[in-house]
């Protein structure tokens, strides 16, 4: 059986976007959670199971396999349960949606670094620094796209749930966490990522942690 090792579910986006990964393979898989940060976290990061991503999280085992990076769990999951439940099936749809995945990726790192993840907590809304708002607009962007040229009658990005909303589904939260402005369409997409299935079960177990990380508690600058 597949292993995949997260972090805190309150606080780890990347996590979420492994553990979504698996959930939409329909693979069963065990499910490791790790609280990050505590006193046995440096330790655990030397250990074997943690040698191959320097120990972050989050880690997918297949076997002797193991892949890290979300992305790259997204790929291999994609292939392992038949290629045809991560990306839509359009190739033009399929071009857009994995480089939208890309780009958050690699991407708005102003608004990871000012508003990190928080599923616990809903803070009242400030006005987000320039940068912040520049990647706020760049994803109202995306999603603006995306929506008009491939979400059909669906209710996510391309129709159909997918790699690119597992990509983004941490932003979903933090526009919530953090009462950032969002464009008038946006709401109902971040309503139906909210409202998932797979997000209600991840949503409703970082409810029940008990681990509390200060560095994470902490209201986001603004005027």
């Amino acid at each position: 059986m597949l292993k995949l090792i997260i972090g805190n579910k309150a606080y780890s986006s990347w996590s979420m976007r492994g553990w979504l990964a698996c959930k939409l393979s329909g693979l069963p898989f065990e499910e490791v959670v790790v609280p990050l940060y505590d006193q046995d976290w440096d330790k655990r990061r030397e250990g074997d199971e943690f040698a191959p991503s320097s120990g972050k999280v989050p880690i997918l085992w297949d076997g002797d396999a193991v892949v890290w990076d979300s992305l790259a769990i997204v790929e291999y999951l994609n292939e392992k349960s038949g290629g045809d439940k991560f990306w839509p099936a359009d190739p033009a749809a399929r071009a857009m949606a994995r480089s939208m995945a890309a780009e958050m990726h690699s991407g708005f790192a102003a608004l990871r670094r000012k508003h990190s993840m928080n599923i616990r907590q809903v803070y009242e809304p400030k006005t987000p620094d320039d940068d912040v708002m520049q990647d706020i607009q760049r994803i109202m962007e995306l999603w603006a796209q995306a929506r008009a040229r491939f979400g059909g009658e669906g209710e996510f990005l391309f129709g159909q749930f997918g790699a690119a909303d597992v990509m983004f589904a941490p932003v979903v939260t933090r526009f919530v966490t953090y009462s950032l402005p969002v464009a008038r369409f946006a709401p109902a997409y971040m309503t139906a990522v909210l409202q998932h299935p797979f997000m209600q079960d991840w949503i409703a177990a970082a409810q029940e942690e008990e681990w509390v990380l200060e560095q994470f508690e902490q209201t986001p600058n603004g005027a």
